[in-house]
């Protein structure tokens, strides 16, 4: 059976999709930008884009009693791959206490929502 998670700890949809939807005992997190849930804005610059990324993925995750223990793999769409040693940094800095790190893409794309320079969404599984 599916379920729509929604959290108001993280930001509402830009568009017609969920934030995350549950499927046994996979979550699957629809891709997150930078956006503050407090104020609906795009935060500025890259690293702060990035930290509220996962502070939103983070949200998500909790609102469904999981963690980034139990995600299994992340994909990462960079405005500028330029960026992929910065945005490593700080996903290490993330995963420093994650005692699996999950299976990871990274791609460059040329266009994010609301010119956004980072998404990142994440599929994660929990034991019953």
């Amino acid at each position: 059976m599916k379920q729509k998670i929604f959290t108001d700890q993280a930001p509402k949809p830009v568009g017609p999709y969920s934030q995350a939807v549950k499927v046994g005992n996979f979550l699957f997190v629809a891709g997150q930008i930078g956006i503050d849930p407090k104020t609906g804005k795009l935060r500025e610059g890259f690293e702060e884009q990035v930290k509220q990324t996962f502070e939103n993925i983070s949200a998500i995750l909790s609102a469904c009693g999981y963690s980034w223990e139990d995600v299994v793999r992340v994909v990462v769409y960079l405005k500028d791959l330029s960026k992929f040693s910065d945005f490593n940094r700080l996903y290490q800095e993330l995963l420093k206490d994650v005692s699996v790190p999950p299976v990871r893409s990274t791609v460059e794309v040329s266009s994010l929502p609301m010119n956004a320079l980072v998404e990142i969404e994440v599929t994660a599984y929990k034991e019953g």
